[in-house]
This record gives structure tokens, sequence and C-alpha cells, in this order.
């Protein structure tokens, strides 16, 4: 885990690009990768949903994280919307909390055909990756949705301005 002392829009060098994304927001998601032998995972708030046939799920994610390592490597994953409820475990997966054993360790998982998805999770997609490349300091993914499970919208989790709100 990494805690920075510094405000990362504060400051004389503040930078717009990144300024600007915190002031669009979005629902987080937890993307999700691998089986009980390796499992990784990763909060992603940068996410665009392309609608078609089939329909693309399309994420930026950091190009060190171990979930873009499981991503690559088993080519499936787990795109799950978090809630209010989930911001703690939220932050244990963006490496910003504490997560003692580990974030998967800190709630109920159920093995699907695409990787570990939150027991509790109600809209969720199953993807596949389609293909991967390096766009500003991240990495883009575009995954091909699979399977998708929504479920009644109630708390969704809402990043902007670097904090959690809840919506309306």
């Amino acid at each position: 885990m990494t805690i920075h002392t510094d405000h990362p829009f504060l400051g004389d060098d503040r930078d717009p690009v990144r300024q600007l994304r915190g002031r669009l927001g979005g629902t987080v998601s937890l993307w999700t990768s691998g089986d009980e032998d390796g499992r990784a995972g990763l909060t992603v708030s940068s996410v665009l949903v392309a609608p078609g046939e089939p329909g693309q799920l399309l994420g930026l994610l950091d190009p060190d994280s171990d979930l873009l390592e499981a991503l690559t490597s088993t080519g499936r994953a787990v795109v799950q919307l978090l809630r209010w409820e989930h911001r703690m475990l939220a932050d244990q997966f963006a490496g910003v909390a504490p997560a003692p054993g580990g974030p998967f360790r800190q709630t109920d998982w159920t093995p699907t055909s695409w990787g570990p998805r939150l027991a509790d999770a109600g809209t969720w997609a199953g993807v596949l990756l389609e293909d991967d490349r390096e766009v500003g300091w991240s990495r883009l993914v575009t995954c091909r949705v699979e399977h998708v499970e929504i479920a009644e919208d109630i708390d969704p989790l809402v990043h902007q301005r670097g904090r959690y709100q809840r919506p309306g």
C-alpha cells in the first residue's frame, strides 16, 4: 500500500487533465480475475460501456496492477458495481486502506467462469479481454461482455473529486 502525504489536486503543479477526470465522477466498479490459486482485483472508476453486438466494456487500468497481469493471463474478469456499503472494500482494493490477509479476505466471494464475484454483488458482468493498449499513464482494456446481471440500483458508490459520494 502506498499512502502519499500530498493531495493530487492541490499545489502549484495541478494536473488539469486529472482535475477534469475527477469532476466527471461515476459509479465505482471492482474488477476481479483469477481463481483460488491466484486472484487479483482493482477498484476502477474510469469505465465505459459500448452497446452493440457484442457489447463491450472499456476500462483504464493501472499498468502495474496485479489485476492487469491476471486479466491478460486468464483473458477473463468480473466487473461488479459497488454500493455505498462497499466503500472500505473499494479502498482496500485500491491499496489505500489496510486489508489484513489481503482484500479478498474482507468479504465473501462466489466463483464464476470469469473470476471471483462478490457474493453480494447486485449488478455485474462477466467479460473476455479483446484488446490491451497503452493510453496515457494507463492501460486501456477492451473487453467483450459475455454475461450481465442487473439488480435494482440501490445506493451506488459514486466517486467524484477524490471522494465517495451518495448520488442525489
